[in-house]
């Protein structure tokens, strides 16, 4: 039940970031909320189950995007894997550590995509990436954090999103 409804949280992400956040970019970037449900499950979880999810929301950014299929799925799961080591030694219930949390892996989750584009020949300017997609993404999806993470956190502890990893 756990994973069907978060399989379903990452589909209606996917939907929201490819049809709605498109009349609301910011900086002409939009959040990534794929990252933001791969960083909280990571967080609350753990790194095995972070990995997962992230291979998982990976698999389905990959599938919208539909070009360079694996370079997502691969970024996103070793990023839920690096959260995963947060998840017994930061208290869960603050606001900010979750949005710094989000910021930094958003920039690690960048980073790494940048990495795999220029290993297959896919140049783009360092300073473009940096100032124009890395920090205006990692900041955007940041700012949202307090608006789904009490949400998630409470359906972790005794909703939906409760039960035994995955």
């Amino acid at each position: 039940m756990r994973l069907l409804f978060l399989m379903l949280l990452m589909g209606l992400a996917i939907f929201l970031q490819v049809t709605l956040l498109n009349f609301f970019p910011l900086f002409g970037v939009k959040p990534d909320l794929i990252l933001m449900l791969v960083v909280f499950n990571s967080f609350l979880k753990g790194s095995r189950e972070g990995a997962l999810v992230g291979l998982l929301g990976g698999v389905f950014i990959d599938l919208a995007n539909g070009s360079y299929i694996g370079m997502n799925s691969l970024a996103l799961m070793i990023v839920g894997y690096l959260v995963g080591f947060t998840e017994s030694k930061i208290y869960k219930d603050s606001s900010i550590i979750i949005i710094f949390l989000v910021w930094v892996a958003s920039l690690l989750d960048q980073l790494l995509t940048y990495i795999l584009l220029y290993s297959m020949q896919v140049q783009i300017s360092p300073g473009v990436a940096l100032f124009r997609v890395m920090l205006p993404t990692a900041t955007y999806t940041a700012v949202l954090v307090p608006f789904f993470y009490h949400r998630f956190y409470s359906s972790s502890q005794a909703g939906l999103l409760r039960g035994k990893n995955i």
